[in-house]
This record gives C-alpha cells, structure tokens and sequence, in this order.
C-alpha cells in the first residue's frame, strides 16, 4: 500500500503501531527498575544476614602471647573495672563479699531465657556482655532481659579481636551494637567487655590502645577476677569451685550463655548462687558494684550521700561523660553526670532499676529508630534467608529429578520412536500418509527471508499447497513472493492485524484437511512436511510439533540459542510426549488438522505465545499432540542480545498468559484433563516457578565462593555444571548434532542463562503489574538459507 509523503516542515502523526510501541516502551522501564530493586533488596538482605552470622567481615584471629611492657603496671596489678578520668585510667576492685555475675556471648533464644529464670528464681541480677548481631537477632529475649531488671554490656557486634582492628572498625562495632540494643530494648550503655579478654593482667601492648580508645570515647571497660570456664563442659561442680572467688573477696565472674551447649552453665548457676548466699556473699551488677564503692569512698570522706557525687570515681566519669560518636545522641544526653546524680533510678533506661542499670541510658531519637530499623531488618533476613535456602534445596533436587526423567524419557521416546525390529516389529504410526496438505506462511516484512523459505518448500517431497498470508508488510515481501513463479503459491494480503490473523485467515482458506504453520524466516528440509504430517494416519492425533534447529548457529548467541533449542526443548518436547501433555508446538514448523483448529476457535489473539494457547486448547479438546523429531526445519534465531531479549520476553509473557487463561484445564475430566493434570503443574513448576528462582541459585553459589568456602561452592556448581553436560550431550547424540558447540556450555551458563532468567522475572513483574505487550517484530537478515547449507 503507498504511503504519503508528509508535507515538508509538518510534523507526521505517529501511527497506531508506533504509539503502541511508545507506550508499551513507557511501561517496560518502571517495571525493569522494580525487578532491579528486588534483586538489589535480595542481595541486601543476603549480606546482612552473613554479616549477622560473622561470614561476611569475619576475623577469626586471636592474638596471644604479646608483650605488655607498655602498659602501666598500676593498671595490670588493678581492679578489673577499667575507666579513665580526663585521660588518666583507673582500675577499680568489687568489694569484699560480692559477686557480680556477668555472661558472655548471647544473648540465645534457648540459654538465655533459662539463666534468666534461675536469676529470677533467686531474686539476682547479673550482667550481659552481648554480641550485637545476637541482640539483633533475638530482641525480645534482651527485652525481658532489662525489664527484669539485669545490666547489659557491649561484647562487639561481630565477636572480632579488636586488637587486630582499626579504629573505624572499633567504632562501627560500637555503634552498631548500640543501635541493637536500642532496638531490642529501648537502652544504650556505656560498659564494655573485649572478646577473648580474661583478667586485667592480661592486657598487652596491641589491646591496650584499644581501651584507651574505649576510654576517651567514655566506656568503662570490664574485666574478670574468676573465670568459670564453662565452656570447657567441665561439670557443675567445677564450673562451681571454679568460680569461687578465694578467701571472702569479692569478684567479677565470667559464665557464658551462648556458645553451644549450656546445660551445665545453667544447671551450676542455681547451686552456685546458693552456695555463695549461705557464705554471706551479696549479688549485683557492675554498676551495682560500682555505686557500692561510689558510697564507700563518699562515707569514708564525709562528703556525701548514700548516692554520693564522687565524680572522681572510676564510674562516675566512665559512665556518665561519653561524648564520642559511637554513643549515640539518646546517649549522650547525659553525658557529664556520675551515676548518683542522674535525674532519678527510673530515667536510667526502659525497666531500669536504679544503680543496678546506671550504666544504661535510655535510647531516644534517631538512635532509637536506627535501631530499631535495624532490629526489623534483621528480622526479615532471619525469615527470608532460612526460608530460600530451604526452598532453594527444593527447587535444586527438583531440578536434577527433572535432568534425570528427560534422560530416562527422552531415550525411551528414542528408541519407541526408532524402533526398527524387535517386539511389535518397526515402529509405524500407520499408513503412510500421502494426500496433499496446505502450508500456511505468514508474513510480515519478511523480504530478506521470504525467498529462502519459499524455495525450501519447493523441494518438498511431499505434494503440498502454500499460502503466504502478507499481513499488510511495508516491504515487498508480496512482490517477491509472486516473482518467484511458483505454481503452488498463491499470497493473499491483508491489512496488519497480527500473526494469529494471518494464520487463521491461512486456514479458511485452506484446500486440504492438514495444515502446516510455520515462521516467514523458516527453512524446511526436503522431506519435512512428509515427515511431519505421518502422525496424522492416528485419528487420536489432532496436531504435531516438528524439529526446529537453529540456522544462523556460526556467531556465540546463535551457539547459545543451539544448545538451548537441542537440550532444553526438544528433550522436553519427547518428555512431554511420552507423558501426552505437550505444551508448545514451535510456530517455526506444526502441523494440525484443519477441522481441529477451527473446533478450538483457531490462533487466539488473547495471548503473545498463540502456539502455546492453540496446543492446551487442542489438548482440552480430546486431542492427542506429539512431537515428530525427523521433521527437521532450520529458523533464523535473533542476533543480538537486544532482540534476543525482546523475543523471549514475549515468549515468557504470552506462555503465562495462555496458562492463566486455561487454568481451568487442572479441573478438567477425563483424557482432556490430561494436559491440566500433568502437563500444567510441570510448565509452571520447571519454566515459570525454577526459572525465576534459579537466579537465587548463582547469588547464593556466588555469595558461598566469596564469603563462605570457594572451593565447596566452586565443586557444587562443576557437580551441576557436570550434570547438564551429560543432558546436553545426550541430546546432540539424538539429534545427531556436532559435539564441538558443547564447548560453549560453561559460558552459556555464566551469560546466556541468566540472562534468560533476567527476561523471565522481568515477564512475572510486568504480569503481577498488569502490564500488557504488543507483537514485536525482530529484525531479520535472510542468513538462514538451504539446510545443507547449516553444519
């Protein structure tokens, strides 16, 4: 049809087509960015829970054996409460005939809870030197923890030797664990215990610039007097005796109630708190034990009060001036004050309990909601990556039960297929089919192909008809069509109106009972329509999928899209077959009987993927579909990732489209039921649900090499790797194809798939956003020729 020159100077008015493509373009970009954003949240969220769970960032050193000749004597023959005053350290002792209790590690969503119903039970409060990425993980059990009224201490957030650290890496542990304390709590606190650390005589030249980095930042720093060590499993009665302070004198006690088994450690703290009760000893906390000698020193000058000022006390300063970012501004607040002259026992913190939690402050502001996002991001990575993981191992071992049923099927459907003797003699589907039958090309701006296709057909050894429906081709794709003088040819041309227009248009005008569809860019070989219409001598058989190879294999996506056409679909279609619920006839070469596909309502506009909708509609409809691998047709598959994209987009899009719109085939009855039965839950589960969550697959295998063990994840992936190798080259072995493009399935594996997965998700959100595509026509180069052309 001539087209008018617009006039010079006007602007021409975008066609329909064109304002179609506008506005399918202005819906695609939000719907990629979405896909994007999930992805990015997904790796986010991976990260973070390795972070929690120390695989990411993790430093498992421990220094031992360093000299200390650096540090202060005074401080080494000290107290083990550390604490400086303008810069100057000072040690304090607990006094006689107490016992601080304090717990390492946790907090734990079993031993915790169990040591705090033993402290509850003998009326004692204790303190929790706590791992922040534990707070954040189990914030409710740090929560009945304060309100019961025990003390909370920073132990890191990641349990790292910070002697090996940098600054900023002391810092952020700080802070972190701050926040996940105000998080799960509502508190910050300004005691603190290193990891590995034990008696104060055990500083040494590398940790002590660490406490004093402590110090100016206003921490107090808390050492052990006895260590129970129970995490030696020794026995209650040694984790009691080891735990007894000698000769009446008071002391800090190292327990733990996280780290693995703490049965004992529980079951030795009952019988350790009587036993120390009956010898006269009292229980509190650091800063307990700190306002105890806050009184002492205050009565012993006569200047003050049972709650004493002593601002040069060790705690009063320690606890009360921290500046340093890492306290946070609800920290901060106040800054200045010793601990007897806080506003009163109930501004200390959430549930505190006067002197017992005077280390604590109570979070407010921003340090408060930092936390508590946090603590509900954690809470998220907690459910989502168990979750996957578990999923994950569910998709992957349905994944390999899948390689091994296309193997097993797939040689079975082999060897039915090609059975030349034996039981039951050669295999025949019944008379030799031998009428005449019509092919229906549709075409649209196919002037680079046309030729080609037609000239195949030409050699046909089977007496056909062919119609080239031209569906209003800009080109002259007619022109050639016709100039070409071929008897059997005739074109009828139509305004554009889509492919399934052009192929239903093909179809009433048929002359005979069989049909074969297949692309304007197809080659067949010689004896492909012979091949493929035999099926049809089986009355039960209303339609046939032929063998589509890929023709333009020579460049490395054309290699890709080989090995997917060879291993993924026709290993599939002969799976497919033999269960009798073949999903897709390939609209590169099919055939069907006429009287079949006017009885389902013919090619549907309703979808994108109308050989999708027209087989399940075949299926619903009484009718038996099988593959027919000899019918051999050679496509020309799009070369450039751009075009790749766009085609299996549309693939992706318009297969879930059909599948929705004949979801009621799972209730359906009888033979016609079959497809519903079986062959649904298999589309959905193998090329809808694995596919988009096979990408988690490779982040997961990625995050496993880089953070967790490389050469566990490097092994699991070659296993898989290994497996589809063995699928791939089985396939090529029954298609008789060349081994040599094997060679790029490594590659395929790293690229191409994942970016098949990327167009697959990318279809599921433009679905789940009610987005709707136009037919996308691909950009065609005529590369394909004569089969005997293609190696």
């Amino acid at each position: 049809m001539a087209t008018k020159t617009p006039a010079r100077g006007r602007r021409r008015a975008p066609s329909k087509m064109e304002r179609a493509a506008g506005k399918a373009a202005a819906l695609q970009k939000p719907r990629v960015i979405l896909a994007l954003l999930l992805l990015l949240a997904l790796i986010c969220v991976m990260l973070l829970d390795g972070y929690l769970r120390s695989e990411i960032g993790n430093d498992a050193r421990v220094r031992d054996g360093a000299a200390y000749d650096k540090v202060p004597e005074k401080i080494l023959d000290g107290g083990p409460i550390l604490s400086f005053v303008n810069g100057a350290a000072k040690t304090q002792s607990v006094p006689k005939k107490t016992i601080v209790l304090t717990f390492d590690d946790g907090p734990t969503a079993n031993w915790t809870p169990e040591v705090l119903k033993v402290l509850e039970e003998n009326d004692v409060e204790a303190t929790f030197f706590m791992v922040g990425s534990m707070v954040s993980r189990y914030p409710g059990v740090v929560k009945t923890l304060v309100d019961q009224g025990n003390e909370v201490g920073i132990h890191t957030f990641t349990h790292v030797d910070l002697s090996y650290q940098s600054t900023a890496r002391l810092q952020r542990e700080l802070k972190q664990t701050q926040l996940a304390l105000a998080g799960a709590a509502g508190v910050t606190t300004t005691l603190f215990r290193a990891p590995y650390s034990s008696e104060i005589s055990a500083v040494d030249n590398y940790s002590w610039p660490v406490y004093k980095e402590l110090g100016s930042l206003g921490y107090t720093s808390v050492f052990v007097d006895t260590d129970s060590d129970d995490w030696k499993k020794p026995g209650v009665s040694k984790i009691v005796q080891w735990a007894t302070p000698k000769k009446n004198q008071g002391a800090i006690v190292l327990l733990h109630d996280a780290g693995g088994d703490r049965s004992q450690t529980v079951e030795a703290l009952g019988a350790y708190i009587k036993k120390m009760k009956a010898k006269g000893y009292t229980f509190t906390t650091v800063s307990g034990a700190q306002a105890k000698l806050n009184r002492s020193a205050a009565q012993a000058s006569g200047t003050g009060s049972a709650n004493g000022s002593a601002t040069g006390s060790g705690n009063g300063s320690a606890t009360g001036s921290a500046t340093g970012s890492n306290l946070p501004p609800g920290q901060q607040a106040g800054g200045g004050q010793a601990n007897g002259q806080q506003a009163g026992p109930g501004s200390a913190g959430a549930g505190a309990s006067g002197a017992a939690q005077a280390a604590q402050r109570k979070a407010t502001g921003a340090t408060l909601y930092e936390g508590k996002a946090l603590v509900y991001a954690v809470a998220v990575a907690e459910w989502v990556v168990p979750a996957l993981s578990w999923f994950l191992v569910v998709v992957g071992v349905a994944v390999m039960g899948r390689f091994g049923m296309m193997l097993i099927l797939a040689r079975r459907h082999y060897r039915q297929r090609n059975r030349s003797r034996g039981r039951g003699g050669k295999f025949s589907w019944g008379p030799t089919v031998t009428r005449p039958v019509t092919v229906i090309v549709p075409a649209y701006n196919e002037k680079e192909c046309i030729a080609n296709t037609l000239k195949s057909l030409a050699k046909s050894t089977h007496p056909i008809e062919i119609i080239v429906v031209d569906d209003g081709s800009e080109d002259n794709t007619s022109e050639i069509a016709e100039s070409l003088g071929m008897p059997n040819v005739r074109v009828i041309r139509q305004e554009n109106a889509g492919k399934p227009a052009a192929l239903n248009n093909g179809v009433r005008n048929a002359s005979y009972d069989i049909v074969v569809m297949m692309d304007g860019d197809t080659v067949f070989e010689p004896d492909a329509v012979h091949q493929l219409v035999q099926p049809f001598a089986d009355p039960e058989i209303g339609a046939v999928a032929g063998n589509a190879k890929v023709g333009n294999r020579a460049t490395m996506i054309g290699a890709w899209q080989h090995i997917e056409y060879v291993m993924g679909f026709n290993l599939d279609r002969r799976m497919y077959d033999l269960l009798r619920c073949m999903p897709t006839i390939p609209g590169a070469i099919g055939a069907f009987r006429r009287d079949a596909v006017l009885e389902v309502g013919g090619m549907s506009e309703d979808t994108l993927a109308e050989d999708t909708d027209i087989t399940i509609a075949m299926h619903r409809a009484g009718w038996r579909v099988v593959y027919q691998e000899h019918a051999r047709a050679w496509t020309e598959a799009p070369g450039s990732l751009k075009q790749l994209w766009s085609q299996r987009y549309r693939w992706s899009y318009g297969t879930m489209q059909a599948l929705w719109k004949h979801r009621k085939s799972l209730t359906d009855k009888g033979p016609s039921g079959r497809f519903g039965r079986v062959g649904m839950p298999l589309v959905v589960l193998f090329q809808i649900v694995t596919p988009v969550f096979a990408p988690l697959i490779d982040v997961f295998t990625l995050y496993s090499m880089i953070f967790v063990d490389f050469q566990a994840a490097l092994l699991a992936w070659l296993a898989v790797l290994a497996v589809q190798l063995i699928c791939a080259a089985y396939a090529f072995r029954l298609d008789r194809e060349k081994y040599r493009y094997l060679a790029m399935l490594p590659l395929q594996q790293l690229a191409y798939r994942q970016m098949m997965y990327l167009v697959l998700i990318h279809s599921c959100v433009t679905a789940l956003t009610g987005g709707r595509l136009r037919w996308q026509k691909l950009k065609r180069t005529g590369e394909v020729g004569t089969p005997a052309g293609v190696s």
